[in-house]
């Protein structure tokens, strides 16, 4: 991760990190935050996301490293390597548990039954510890290796798989590694069908339908299950209906409606919530949030966006949601405003600056790390460069893509390091397109021992 303060993270997330760190289980966590462990699920299905990782033992390793969970420092590497089992033992033995960013409480009757497993937790980091600086040590003692061939420039963008249905104003949303496109409209009208890509095949399937068509939609995946609110119907209307597909059985469900109908809406998801911005309410575009809890299937008005707008995108970057560009019915816009989850009223938006270069709507929009992507877009029916926004240097970057004329109502979804975008429109017609972006990458360079 490049964000070495761990800025993607928000304060609870880091601290069940933490937590997490300590050996403490889901149940241990949730009492000691006083929540509920499905709370505790969601948020760790959040964390594991943000960070790439697959396991518990993966998220400890990444909250050493970042700093979250403090290791002690061996003074030399030989004395680590040779004092690594004893220190395990007497970390075992303490009376208390080893330093960490973590707050203990008293050895009271509620927690007195978890300090073994803290006492275990602390000796695995010494350990650790100890076998890092022993690996350090081995690495210096190597003679050095011969300078490597130059590495050739990487590939950033690849042709994937086209949808099995063209189509355009889709949903989409990724769950265990695949992508599920969701609806959208073909060009005789919009449509329910639904695909699944796997990227280590590189090929589509057919899932159960949705259970009505409808376009103009996005989705978000909280808890295992993915989330589709609203959407334009067939007729022209505006639906309030969200409708919910548990990917594991192919099933759909209904869960409670939006307080309004809406399409063409901005949409991301934050610390196991959904969150809806904006849209079109059959009349008017509007500057209504809304903010969906699946735990207690309710939805709650939150503070409004302060420019009402439609065809916007949004992605959660950073601990904050920011929603880029749209229309106002009028023209395109080039804004971008941050909202912050935590506070209320006006003091939880942010217009960010400088604002995109090209004004736009309909475009796709995604967050990975601490970078913000707009691919695509429309605006005055003209062909728009890509950007991309670096919230940490608070600039505007442009985005070179293959793609020659416009492209808009696209899908944008993030896989790793990678960008799949697909789906849209293009010179006037529904298109099935599917390109992969190469974000970041990840080069082995091999260890030669003489």
């Amino acid at each position: 991760m490049s964000d070495l303060n761990g800025a993607e993270l928000s304060e609870r997330e880091q601290e069940i990190l933490r937590l997490v760190a300590t050996g403490a289980s889901n149940k241990e966590i949730a009492h000691k935050l006083v929540i509920s462990p499905n709370t505790v699920k969601v948020h760790l299905r959040n964390i594991f996301a943000k960070i790439n990782v697959a396991s518990r033992t993966e998220a400890t390793l990444y909250a050493i490293e970042r700093g979250y969970v403090q290791v002690p420092t061996p003074a030399t590497t030989t004395e680590a390597a040779a004092n690594a089992a004893p220190a395990a033992t007497a970390a075992s033995e303490a009376t208390a548990p080893v330093s960490t960013e973590v707050a203990v409480e008293p050895q009271s009757a509620h927690s007195r039954w978890a300090r073994p497993q803290m006492m275990l937790a602390a000796g695995g980091l010494l350990l650790l510890a100890a076998l890092v600086a022993g690996i350090f040590a081995w690495r210096a003692a190597m003679p050095a290796a011969p300078a490597p061939d130059p590495l050739p420039t990487p590939v950033r963008w690849l042709e994937r798989a086209p949808l099995l249905t063209a189509r355009s104003g889709l949903a989409a949303a990724v769950y265990e590694g695949k992508i599920y496109a969701i609806a959208g409209a073909t060009d005789d009208g919009p449509t329910d069908v639904v695909e699944r890509y796997d990227p280590a095949t590189n090929s589509w399937t057919q899932l159960a339908g949705a259970p009505e068509p409808v376009t103009e939609v996005h989705a978000g995946v909280i808890g295992g299950l993915i989330y589709v609110p609203g959407g334009r119907l067939p007729d022209g209307t505006v639906t309030s209906t969200l409708a919910v597909y548990d990917p594991r059985s192919d099933v759909w469900s209904r869960g409670a409606p939006m307080p309004a109908p809406l399409s063409a809406y901005a949409l991301a998801v934050h610390e196991g919530k959904l969150y809806v911005f904006g849209g079109w309410d059959g009349q008017r575009y509007v500057a209504s949030v809304y903010r969906y809890d699946p735990e207690t299937d309710r939805w709650e008005e939150r503070p409004p966006l302060p420019t009402a707008r439609g065809f916007a995108g949004a992605a959660a970057v950073g601990g904050r949601i920011f929603v880029v560009g749209g229309s106002d019915g009028a023209r395109s816009l080039n804004i971008t405003e941050a909202y912050s989850p935590a506070q209320q009223g006006a003091d939880a938006w942010q217009t960010v600056t400088p604002a995109m270069s090209e004004a736009r709507h309909s475009m796709g929009v995604a967050g990975l790390t601490d970078i913000l992507y707009v691919i695509g877009g429309e605006s005055s029916g003209a062909a728009l460069p890509s950007t991309a926004f670096l919230s940490q240097e608070g600039r505007w970057q442009s985005l070179e893509i293959p793609v020659t004329s416009g492209w808009s109502e696209l899908a944008v979804v993030v896989i790793g390091p990678d960008l799949h975008i697909f789906g849209g429109r293009s010179a006037g017609q529904a298109t099935a397109r599917h390109l992969l972006y190469r974000a970041a990458y990840t080069i082995m360079l091999p260890i030669i021992v003489r």
